[in-house]
């Protein structure tokens, strides 16, 4: 039966009261049941005197109880732990207190403040132009990308800029704004400094590598100057190229450029096979040169000695050095020549009529072989330079001796 219908007598209502009684319980009674609660923490002891002189021991106690817990509390929630890689500031009210690294710490609690800050996580930093993690795709942004050169041309230019951070504090109270913003801010003033002293075809060609060094040794320059603690990693050029509107031209420029340097090392190439043969050639002509000219001095110096010897031979004995001299060059004469030997006898008729040519053309057919031809009486025997010549060097051995004896 609800609280709020008549009934019997012994039926209360949730304030304590019968039925027949309404309105709130007595406040000054719920008062007093909470103070007897209290007063009854350690012990077992009645409330408090109706003097009112003051809470019993065991109500001391319990409110001891109380303050440890709590104090145990407020300690444990002072522990912190710091990870790999990271660094806790502490700051006291605001300033400045210390630096913890890894490990595990404490700091009273409601008083110190701790700001983890992780100083080995490498960022990136897109300028020039977002990259949509979602779907990979680009989007350039001209107000970054888009620099003047020192030729006054217009180029295109992405970065890519990786950094971590080396000083926690500094990054704390000198830099407000967010850390990519800042990145993002002095990259785009190196990169329009750099790019301003240099030409455009340098910074589309050869000089990519150059400007990104440049701008990532400038760009430590500016973040150090405001102390922000930021760290440049690395800087990489992502893109460089003219506007949309003239890169058609550009890429002529470009493909024309290729050209040459792929002609120039065509004519590198040639000129690397024909300058080695042509200097091989030289050299063989050159030592060729030296080996004629060692082999005529060799032979002018003998043929010298020969002279001299023969000249002393002949103050000697001149007859016999005529001889000699004469024998030997007809020697030479007949070895080196077609020999023809008429032998005419006595009584024969002395028109002879030889067809030599016919003959020296057999000769030259037989390989040297001697043949005895009949012609009006006379007997003809004809020998080649490769026929046999020992009857007449015989001959001109015993005239020789013969001609020693008489004038010996």
């Amino acid at each position: 039966m609800p609280w709020n219908q008549p009934g019997s007598g012994n039926d209360r209502d949730p304030w304590g009261q019968g039925n027949g009684q309404s309105g709130p319980p007595d406040l000054d009674e719920v008062v007093q049941n909470i103070r007897k609660k209290f007063s009854g923490f350690g012990g077992s002891g009645g409330g408090s005197s109706s003097g009112g002189s003051g809470p019993s021991m065991p109500g001391k106690a319990g409110i001891g109880l109380i303050l440890a817990g709590a104090l145990a509390v407020w300690g444990f929630l002072g522990i912190y732990q710091v990870e790999q890689g990271e660094d806790a500031v502490i700051l006291r009210f605001g300033k400045y207190l210390d630096t913890n690294t890894a490990g595990l710490h404490w700091v009273p609690y409601g008083i110190d403040k701790v700001t983890k800050i992780n100083t080995q996580k490498i960022s990136t930093v897109e300028v020039g132009y977002r990259e949509n993690a979602r779907t990979n795709q680009k989007s350039a942004v001209p107000r970054e990308a888009l620099m003047l050169t020192a030729d006054e041309n217009i180029i295109d230019i992405k970065f890519a800029v990786q950094y971590d951070i080396k000083s926690p504090v500094d990054l704390m109270f000198n830099v407000s704004e967010s850390w990519d913003s800042v990145i993002r801010s002095a990259t785009e003033s190196a990169v329009r400094e750099v790019v301003g002293r240099n030409t455009m075809d340098y910074a589309i060609t050869d000089g990519r590598a150059q400007i990104a060094s440049e701008t990532r040794t400038l760009l430590q320059t500016i973040l150090d100057r405001y102390q922000t603690g930021l760290n440049i990693r690395a800087v990489e050029m992502q893109d460089a190229q003219p506007p949309l509107e003239v890169k058609p031209a550009f890429d002529d420029a470009v493909r024309a450029r290729e050209d040459k340097e792929r002609l120039k090392n065509e004519a590198e190439a040639y000129s690397n096979d024909v300058i080695p043969r042509a200097r091989g050639q030289a050299s063989r002509i050159i030592e060729e040169a030296e080996g004629f000219k060692a082999s005529v001095i060799a032979k002018a110096e003998g043929e010298a000695s020969r002279f001299n010897q023969i000249y002393t031979e002949y103050s000697q004995a001149p007859g016999v050095t005529r001889d000699r001299l004469y024998l030997d060059t007809m020697e030479n004469v007949f070895t080196n020549s077609t020999k023809l030997m008429i032998d005419q006898k006595d009584g024969g008729n002395s028109m002879i009529y030889l067809p030599i040519d016919q003959l020296l053309k057999n000769n030259s057919r037989s390989n040297g072989s001697s043949r005895l031809l009949p012609a009006s009486g006379n007997q003809l025997n004809s020998t080649t330079d490769n026929g046999s010549d020992d009857g007449f060097r015989a001959g001109r051995t015993d005239r020789f001796n013969t001609l020693r004896d008489e004038r010996g």
